[in-house]
């Protein structure tokens, strides 16, 4: 990929610039190219055949001087996403102060091949912190949408507010993304978190909804191949209200497992087949390299998705990557949950997310935290008597982990992570989670068995899916019956969970001040309704200073 910018004197108002879960609740389950039927399925095409921008156009990960633009122009009609074929072709791109595109403040321009699955990226510099910008590409005479996004506040900027969306495993088969047009319809956010599960992996009819197919994927088998993962992640790109969205905000993204495969970690995933599925290095480079040609996410550290946001002195923002370091998960009821030499995070990514959190000169520390880091577990016992007994018959010393994915599995990094946010004063600690398919508002206990005597080192608001199975989808009962059961059993067991709601699909809304930082949940009315309405469901927030999640009646 070439960029190419020019630079506008100050006169002229341009800017010069340089380029640049498996969980609880979630279903078990030879590559061919299948671009027909993906092809069939995108929007029809000027009988000119001139270049088109069929899977929108987006921006992510703001700075207070840039912006990172992304789209995919389809040059000719056989270049479908994954096809390997289609002309090198330029693409130019325009941000402005105004929506009309008037108010020019940077152009420029990059090359799209068939190498990058014709998907370009420009790395804009030189803007005004916290600002609304309007952008649009351009290929060949057609004109992409004009998109609005928005740079981050000055690193030293005292911001009265920030509001994010927060969003969650969107899978394709299960329904309709309109989670995604309702944070859409808002004009206040200011940028959207992605916690993960953005697409899933899986051949079609294996994990739908309630076991019905709502729109097949394509490609219909399992992906695999780099080929496979192009064609489904441009799949999810012609989602209209996806699009929606990635037209009025910037994304800030983090992957889980199926971006890659069911439960994946370090050196294997749970869905996937050694041999007769390739190789899990092969699958796992081909994962990334699809996954960082079509989202508009900075490539971190060692290629992955681990990296920090500031917003102003108000937050800073912790991403984090917990399949490409993590140990292979541990069985349930195990005591090796507590092995000391097994990783979520990796070595080098705790030093880094601890080292970070201690230097924080920020209000608020935000986590994106791709699975549930408050204990959720079964069997606890007072600490006197399940520490000595869990050490006797080897069992976990936290109690029993239901769910052996999440930090539950690796009870040694949560351990050492918690302690430090003690020893150092660390406050104002927020995770923000995806994966679970269900919504939770946590106190994150340095020692679960003795909470709420032992104190709460920070807390987690866990957003629900946009459409993925959850527990009254897995037992096929009306949606609330599992929950009307299940809620006051898991707050009774585990005192630090102050609401769970297991059985709905929708999205949050994160408002942080200097004050409080507060979840709004908002749940859908049917996810297999292109026409869902969204309500107001719950509130929580935390109090500066406590480090206590509570309940508030009205959402911002």
């Amino acid at each position: 990929m070439t960029s190419r910018q020019r630079s506008f004197s100050a006169s002229e108002r341009l800017t010069s610039l340089s380029p640049r879960r498996r969980t609880v609740v979630k279903a078990a389950a030879a590559s061919v190219v299948l671009a027909g039927p993906f092809a069939a399925s995108l929007p029809a095409r000027a009988a000119d055949q001139a270049p088109a921008f069929l899977h929108g156009v987006a921006s992510g990960d703001p700075l207070p001087d840039g912006i990172l633009l992304w789209t995919r122009v389809t040059p000719t009609p056989d270049a479908v996403p994954g096809s390997g074929v289609g002309p090198d072709t330029e693409v130019s791109w325009v941000v402005a102060k105004d929506k009309a595109l008037t108010a020019i403040v940077a152009k420029g321009s990059v090359t799209a091949t068939a190498a990058s699955d014709h998907t370009v990226k420009a790395d804009i510099r030189g803007l005004e912190p916290a600002t609304d910008y309007w952008f649009r590409f351009s290929a060949g005479g057609t004109d992409s949408p004009v998109a609005r996004t928005r740079t981050a506040p000055a690193a030293d900027a005292a911001v009265p507010g920030l509001r994010f969306g927060v969003v969650t495993c969107a899978n394709w088969e299960a329904g309709y993304f309109t989670a995604y047009r309702h944070l859409a319809a808002r004009s206040d956010l200011d940028a959207w978190l992605h916690l993960g599960d953005y697409i899933y992996e899986y051949k079609s009819g294996e994990y739908a909804a309630r076991g019905t197919v709502v729109r097949p994927h394509a490609p219909a088998h399992e992906i695999i191949t780099l080929t496979d993962y192009r064609i489904r992640h441009g799949e999810y790109k012609t989602d209209p209200d996806l699009q929606a969205l990635h037209l009025k905000a910037p994304v800030i993204a983090i992957w889980d497992d199926h971006e890659f495969a069911d439960n994946a970690w370090s050196g294997g995933a749970v869905n996937h087949t050694e041999g007769a599925e390739g190789t899990w290095t092969a699958r796992k480079a081909a994962a990334k390299q699809a996954y960082f040609e079509w989202m508009p996410v900075r490539p971190a550290v060692e290629g992955t998705t681990y990296r920090r946001l500031r917003f102003g002195k108000l937050a800073d923002l912790s991403l984090l990557d917990l399949r490409s370091f993590r140990s292979q998960q541990a069985s349930a009821g195990s005591g090796s949950v507590d092995d000391p030499n097994r990783t979520i995070t990796g070595r080098a990514q705790l030093d880094w997310l601890k080292a970070g959190l201690k230097a924080s000169d920020t209000t608020w520390r935000l986590v994106g935290n791709s699975v549930m880091i408050a204990p959720f577990v079964i069997g606890s016992l007072t600490a006197d008597l399940l520490k000595p007994l869990a050490k006797l018959l080897g069992l976990p010393q936290d109690g029993i982990g239901v769910n052996t994915d999440q930090w539950d599995g690796y009870t040694h990094d949560r351990r050492e992570l918690l302690d430090h946010l003690r020893a150092n004063a660390i406050g104002n600690t927020v995770f923000l989670t995806g994966d679970i398919h269900m919504s939770w508002a946590n106190d994150v206990p340095v020692d679960a068995g003795t909470y709420p005597l032992s104190p709460s080192a920070a807390t987690e608001f866990v957003i629900t899916s946009v459409t993925s199975d959850n527990l009254d989808d897995i037992v096929k009962v009306p949606e609330g019956t599992v929950s009307a059961v299940a809620t006051p059993l898991i707050e009774a067991a585990n005192r630090h969970v102050h609401w769970v709601d297991t059985d709905r699909h929708g999205y949050g809304v994160l408002d942080i001040t200097a004050g409080h930082a507060q979840m709004d949940y908002y749940v859908l009315s049917d996810r297999t309704d292109p026409n869902a309405t969204a309500r107001w469901e719950r509130s929580y927030r935390t109090r500066s200073g406590t480090q206590k999640v509570e309940r508030t009646y009205d959402p911002v």
